[in-house]
């Protein structure tokens, strides 16, 4: 376990490439004995730091939330990381795509919360409950680690790779089968990437359950009004400048994010 003063060190080095745009070698290639809460210990020093300089907590992602990106990191859980406020992106605004190391987008089938999840025992039925509205969801992702050489502490470290998220408006979770909503990504109006929402965990709210139990393991709740990011039912798409992206949900719609 790593001390107090190395922990902020590498906060430090992961502040500095977001801002810079200058990404750094993998924390796990460093020879710094890394554990996982020494990471998510990282992630929180810097969330903490832009909450003190006036950011809010608008919701929380999870990670590595299919059985395949498990295997390839070595885990047999997911990670989360925090999204903030000024972390939400708009439709209708183009996002610069050189505001970002690597960007790449996600496609996801994403929860708004309309009540609290409770913390260490929730339960799926906990979440349907709480669901005010799914809703159509891209997520941006970003590592300020170089070319995406990452392990799991550097995942966790650098806020789960999180770096942007819009979503649409979507419907009430009554009635829907959240396990059979199936997505096409499509990019300058051709299809990229499709899947199926049952590629998160078996079922999104099993996702959504899990990160309410691990984050009060961290003192976090999740409350009303939060958006939660359950994983990808996708694989990630690269972005560049100029480039359109429509991620189209049956039952739930569909979201746009573009870039310039």
């Amino acid at each position: 376990m790593l001390t107090d003063e190395q922990r902020t060190e590498i906060a430090d080095r992961l502040r500095a490439a977001e801002r810079e745009r200058a990404p750094i070698p993998p924390l796990t290639e460093s020879g710094a004995d890394i554990d996982v809460v020494d990471a998510y210990e990282i992630q929180l020093i810097n969330i903490r730091r832009r909450l003190a300089a006036g950011g809010t907590v608008r919701g929380h992602k999870v990670g590595l939330s299919s059985k395949v990106m498990q295997q390839m990191m070595g885990v047999d859980e997911p990670d989360y990381g925090h999204l903030l406020a000024d972390m939400e992106l708009r439709p209708d605004v183009p996002v610069a795509a050189d505001r970002y190391c690597h960007p790449r987008v996600e496609v996801e089938t994403g929860f708004v919360l309309g009540a609290g999840l409770p913390g260490e025992d929730c339960t799926e039925a906990d979440v349907l409950a709480a669901t005010e509205r799914v809703v159509p969801a891209i997520e941006l992702i970003d590592s300020r680690i170089a070319d995406w050489r990452i392990g799991l502490a550097d995942t966790i470290a650098d806020n789960a790779s999180s770096a942007g998220f819009v979503i649409g408006a979507g419907v009430p979770a009554a009635g829907l089968d959240l396990t059979a909503i199936d997505a096409t990504l499509y990019r300058d109006g051709e299809p990229v990437v499709s899947g199926r929402s049952d590629a998160v965990l078996g079922d999104p709210l099993v996702a959504v359950a899990w990160l309410a139990r691990k984050v009060a393991s961290f003192g976090v709740r999740l409350h009303a009004g939060h958006v939660v990011l359950p994983g990808s039912c996708t694989r990630a798409v690269d972005v560049a400048r100029g480039q359109s992206f429509t991620a189209e949900f049956t039952a739930l719609g569909a979201v746009s994010l573009s870039f310039k």
